[in-house]
């Protein structure tokens, strides 16, 4: 069994989401008292988010990468970023730490290859939604077309994220504009919905919309677990 080297923090309302998981599913797959081995390096995000919004993203993958060195330095055999935002640094911390490391679009990419859906509504921060380093490795790796919300709206899932969401706070008005944006992306064409963002998850469920929903918290964790158990 490999030990997973997880990189939490950011927030640790979805990380715990993730731990939850990947230690529910080795129950399910093993049984008994069965629990994963992993090491768990919990950031301040307080100190992320700041450097995400003023754009220092070199400062924010040196963090990272003394993250990933100590959860190495502990017997990881492997690293998972606990957010998609963090993956626009995920190249630089993998090389630097030298670990492999379970990259979420992958396992997102996957996931909607094997419905054989090819374009798609993405959710998440701004910077998910904005910048090319999450749309290009869907697009590139995997044929996925990516459909974005307008800038109102990306202003107000970006709002909902950072101000509601990583503090803990669930809000049905919140819920129902992020239906309606759902709404809107499924009528111009999408075919299901990318959660790009671990803490959308905690708003949003797949009954509160009519369209297949991809849950990036719960893929990336279960991939991790698959990789855990994984023989070689």
């Amino acid at each position: 069994m490999k030990v997973i080297g997880l990189i939490g923090g950011m927030s640790w309302n979805s990380t715990l989401e993730y731990y939850r998981i990947i230690n529910q599913s080795f129950v399910r797959k093993l049984g008994g008292l069965h629990s994963a081995r992993l090491i768990l390096y919990n950031l301040d995000f307080d100190e992320i988010q700041r450097a995400q919004h003023e754009g220092r993203w070199d400062d924010i993958a040196s963090i990272l990468v003394d993250a990933g060195n100590a959860v190495k330095r502990a017997g990881a055999d492997f690293l998972v970023i606990c957010t998609n935002t963090m993956h626009k640094v995920a190249d630089d911390v993998e090389e630097k730490v030298g670990l492999p490391l379970l990259h979420i679009a992958d396992v997102t990419g996957d996931a909607i290859r094997e419905r054989g859906l090819h374009r798609i509504g993405l959710l998440g921060t701004r910077f998910v939604m904005k910048e090319p380093f999450y749309q290009e490795r869907l697009r590139d790796r995997f044929a996925i077309e990516l459909l974005v919300p307008g800038e109102d709206d990306i202003a107000a899932i970006h709002q909902i994220i950072y101000n509601e969401l990583c503090e803990g706070k669930i809000k049905a008005s919140s819920r129902r504009v992020c239906a309606d944006i759902i709404s809107r992306l499924v009528n111009e064409g999408a075919e299901g919905i990318v959660l790009g963002c671990t803490e959308l998850p905690l708003l949003i469920q797949p009954g509160d919309i009519y369209a297949p929903i991809f849950d990036t918290t719960q893929l990336h964790a279960e991939a991790a677990v698959n990789l855990a158990l994984a023989e070689g």
